[in-house]
């Protein structure tokens, strides 16, 4: 997809996505001695993984890297079917336990995605509650498949595949002409990136993953599994505890993923209709729109005075962007902005952003009223940060693929926008036309499909934000009544992730479930601490 340097994270459109970057991909290692993993999702099989620990772990042979971090190599087995043949790399960074005398083990993390997470763990480390770092090793890892991994890559930069997808509309079509363009162009990167037979497509599903993280549990030295998982890590989270129910640690799941809905296919609606992502998101948009219309244009650039009158002026727009396209930014740094931009660049996933993204509102009506504005010429030249590794697209299609069932046929796509966008609105859209490119990827061959309610070791702690735009507060109820031993923290709030969208009493409550194990009472309800466009 053409780069959009209007859209970020946390967009009407945040699904499970963050941008993919990656380096070259390695080749296949060869064998090692690694230990077979649980594939039957049978109850039998259930109890053999429970008694099953592996004899020969991963060597980790750990090396000093970035200042304070520590960088090592996994040689894991592609196929965990077959632990003696073909491997791939990953890689994994950690900072040891800064209060050495009370530590307790070791923290996984994942920030969500699926995509590469080592890029921005350094930084990320900094925002770590400090009593996590005191007493836990933070480990992290790029998921097979992504960044410095062995990584799936079809293209020789990310210029290159720009211009292979320049041909497709930016977010998602509108109309017969954007539609043609679209399918003819991600049919085309499917033919290149989704070769059948492709050994390392056939086994990036989560499941994977998960099979690959009990894994570097072992190597690490840990008895059971210490994990923070954020929005698609919350998927990781749950495949893992009913792939490996006696290793459950403590386990923190923010932002969380229906991992029922994600894996069933059997109603034949594209994944984040299957899941009602379109009706996430078209409510907390309503929200944006009303509490911009309430807040004065100091804090709310877009306000019109009123909730009604915003959400008009928001309609009007989008009109104006569908008939007339306006050009955002300076050179070099210009694009065109239509309707899909219109949607696509509220920031609804931190509340933080939320007055960034009613002024960037407030540029394109202007831009479509035929005035530049002052606003524009600042944010010009501001750009993206330069990539640190080769960002794919393929990578994140390789494993939301692998999980989820999609459509075949184009055409249900459309019908699907259609379905959406009569209960849902405009942004809709996106998530009916996000995984058409999935149409021609093959499942995984070892995803993971179920059951989710296997009794784990330890319960397992759910958060999620009441109006949450891509994981909603109806998913999260849900799995914690699918889990065997769940409880769900509720904050009142909006935003993608608690911890994107701070909450010093879920902190708190969070904390000391990490720290001792104490869940927080059953019903409780915390409260944000920031207030939109406050």
């Amino acid at each position: 997809m053409r780069t959009n340097r209007l859209l970020g994270p946390g967009t009407v459109g945040a699904r499970l996505l963050r941008p993919a970057t990656a380096v070259g991909a390695a080749g296949l290692l060869a064998a090692v001695a690694v230990p077979a993993v649980l594939f039957d999702s049978g109850d039998r099989a259930a109890a053999t993984a429970a008694a099953s620990e592996s004899r020969t772990t991963p060597v980790l042979r750990w090396r000093s890297c970035d200042g304070g971090f520590e960088c090592a190599t996994a040689r894991l087995p592609l196929d965990h079917r077959n632990p003696r043949g073909r491997t791939v790399s990953v890689a994994v960074m950690r900072h040891r336990a800064t209060d050495t005398a009370h530590r307790i083990g070791s923290l996984f993390v994942n920030g969500g995605g699926p995509g590469p997470q080592l890029t921005g763990f350094t930084a990320a480390y900094g925002r770590v509650p400090a009593a996590w770092r005191a007493r836990y090793d933070i480990v992290d890892f790029d998921p097979r498949g992504f960044g410095q991994s062995t990584a799936m890559r079809c293209f020789p930069t990310a210029d290159a595949e720009s211009a292979f997808l320049a041909g497709a509309p930016i977010g998602f079509p509108v109309g017969a002409r954007e539609t043609s363009a679209w399918v003819r162009t991600w049919s085309r990167f499917t033919a290149r990136c989704a070769k059948p037979g492709d050994a390392l497509l056939q086994h990036v599903s989560t499941a994977d993953v998960a099979r690959d993280m009990d894994l570097l549990r072992q190597a690490v030295g840990d008895p059971t599994l210490n994990y923070v998982g954020l929005s698609y890590g919350t998927l990781l989270g749950t495949t893992y505890a009913n792939l490996f129910p006696s290793k459950v640690g403590r386990m923190a799941l923010d932002g969380v993923v229906d991992p029922a809905a994600w894996t069933d296919g059997k109603d034949g609606l594209p994944s984040f209709v299957r899941e009602g992502n379109d009706q996430a998101s078209a409510a907390v948009l309503r929200d944006f729109l009303g509490l911009c219309g309430k807040a004065a244009v100091s804090a709310c650039a877009f306000s019109a005075g009123t909730p009604a009158a915003t959400r008009a002026k928001y309609d009007t727009l989008l009109r104006r962007l569908r008939r007339h396209p306006v050009t955002m930014g300076t050179p070099p740094d210009t694009q065109t902005c239509g309707y899909a931009c219109g949607v696509l660049s509220v920031p609804l996933g931190s509340v933080a952003t939320w007055p960034e993204g009613a002024g960037l509102l407030q540029q394109m009506w202007e831009k479509t009223s035929g005035r530049t504005t002052t606003a524009e010429k600042r944010q010009a030249g501001a750009g993206d940060p330069a990539p640190e590794t080769y960002s794919g697209r393929e990578q994140y299609f390789a494993t939301v693929c692998s999980d989820s069932p999609n459509p075949s046929d184009p055409r249900a796509y459309e019908t699907a926008a259609r379905l959406a966008y009569a209960r849902s609105g405009p942004s809709a859209l996106d998530s009916a036309w996000a995984t058409e490119p999935c149409a021609g990827w093959p499942l995984g061959k070892s995803r993971y499909t179920g059951p989710w309610n296997r009794r784990t070791a330890g319960p397992i702690l759910l958060l999620n934000n009441t109006e949450d735009p891509a994981t909603s507060y109806r998913q999260a109820i849900t799995v914690s009544r699918t889990l065997a031993r769940a409880r769900l923290l509720t904050v009142d709030g909006y935003g993608h992730t608690v911890f994107s969208n701070p909450s010093s009493c879920a902190m708190d409550y969070e904390t000391r479930y990490l720290l001792t194990g104490v869940l927080p009472p059953a019903g409780a309800v915390c409260k944000q601490e920031t207030a939109p466009f406050s």
